[in-house]
């Protein structure tokens, strides 16, 4: 019965091709739109929790004052010396590498080009931390660090704007009065998490930034690297403890410093994104109730037009049931094709625009199953009205029909 009813089905659909097109319009749309929303957005996420992670593996940054952002209150907070990097490597548990950090906005100059960029004024440290990859090339000697010695590393955007295709390595750059031989290139990281350029930087060692281009020995920002499975909150609270300590707080004073786990933040835009993705497979998911309306009132079209053949099947003994399932089947056949198209042109569309937001495309195969069967129990939702107006009508009133 379920196969003839079948049959049945598909003889109808084909008869009226372009009916049953725009009939499941509504279905591709609003399908295609909740696969693509959420594969879209899982992507971004995934960028997100990427970018983050491109700052530094199970990364602490400490920087002077009370709170963070705009008007953080670090003015008359004291800043870092070069004793802390130490204690802190020396005296918490669980910390894999400390690196101290200056920075300072400069002019660079090669030649006849010139780029203003970031001086990062640190330690070897520093790449551990950071994740970054010296493609050619070397990092500072202990030497160098020690006696701070003008040689530094670039980022792939210096290198672009200052030497094109040359090989930069033995080169020298002009910071401010002075010249700095190019010892290393960094491999590239591209945009960062708030959309800056991570690859537009010179890295020199920490004094050498220090005397010569802040011209204090002051340290603004202090990285800590934790092992991998350390617990961040002990490592944050033995952190804090020994700062104090350092910076002579009283036990009724409040911490002149900040300590900031980018695992949070990455937690903070992971969970927005995701927020953000859920609400827009929502808003998507009306298109395909908009898709049922349309095919129950096509149903109820149909219905009205095949009321004669209707009557005459159950003029020679059809039974209610089937001729409810002939139409139930009907509509459900024709929301599964509307399912069915609505997955490809997701496939298609998540392609194309994951590559011009350029973020991961990440196939998640719960939600494309989910859409497609939400789609089929649509067709059933709405079908049944139009089916069960068919099943209960009076065979001898619609034989009258004309």
């Amino acid at each position: 019965m379920i196969w003839n009813s079948l049959l049945l089905a598909l003889r109808a659909i084909r008869r009226n091709l372009l009916r049953s097109f725009l009939t499941i319009l509504g279905i591709v749309i609003g399908v295609s739109a909740v696969i693509t929303m959420v594969t879209l957005g899982n992507g971004a996420t995934q960028a997100v929790k990427d970018q983050i992670s491109s700052l530094g593996s199970n990364l602490l940054q400490v920087r002077p004052g009370q709170r963070l952002g705009p008007g953080a209150g670090a003015a008359g907070a004291p800043t870092f010396v070069e004793a802390d990097v130490e204690a802190i490597a020396t005296q918490i548990g669980g910390v894999r590498a400390v690196a101290p950090e200056v920075r300072s906005g400069v002019t660079v100059i090669h030649g006849a080009r010139n780029w203003s960029t970031v001086v990062t004024g640190t330690t070897n440290d520093y790449f551990r931390i950071g994740n970054w990859r010296i493609a050619s090339g070397r990092g500072f000697e202990p030497g160098e660090e020690r006696a701070g010695a003008a040689v530094c590393v670039i980022g792939a955007t210096v290198r672009r704007e200052l030497f094109g295709a040359q090989d930069p390595l033995g080169q020298h750059v002009r910071i401010k009065q002075f010249s700095c031989q190019v010892v290393g290139l960094l491999a590239s990281k591209g945009q960062g998490a708030m959309g800056s350029d991570q690859d537009d930087l010179v890295v020199l060692p920490l004094r050498t930034v220090q005397r010569r281009v802040t011209g204090s020995t002051r340290i603004n920002t202090l990285l800590v690297s934790m092992n991998e499975g350390t617990d961040a909150d002990s490592v944050k609270e033995s952190l804090r403890l020994l700062l104090r300590e350092r910076r002579k707080l009283g036990d009724n004073e409040d911490d002149n410093f900040n300590v900031l786990d980018t695992r949070q933040i990455a937690d903070a835009m992971s969970g927005t994104t995701q927020v953000m993705t859920t609400l827009l497979g929502a808003v998507a998911a009306v298109s395909l109730l908009v898709g049922g309306i349309g095919i129950m009132n096509i149903m109820l079209v149909s219905v009205t037009e095949r009321t004669r053949e209707v009557g005459i099947r159950l003029a020679i003994g059809a039974l209610e049931r089937e001729v409810l399932l002939q139409f139930l089947i009907e509509a459900v056949v024709l929301a599964a094709f509307g399912g069915l198209a609505g997955l490809a042109l997701a496939a298609v569309a998540s392609a194309v625009l994951a590559r011009l937001m350029q973020v991961p495309l990440l196939f998640d195969p719960t939600i494309n199953l989910v859409s497609f069967a939400f789609s089929a129990l649509i067709g059933v939702v709405f079908g049944y009205f139009p089916a069960r107006r068919a099943a209960r009508l009076d065979p001898i009133e619609a034989l009258r029909h004309e």
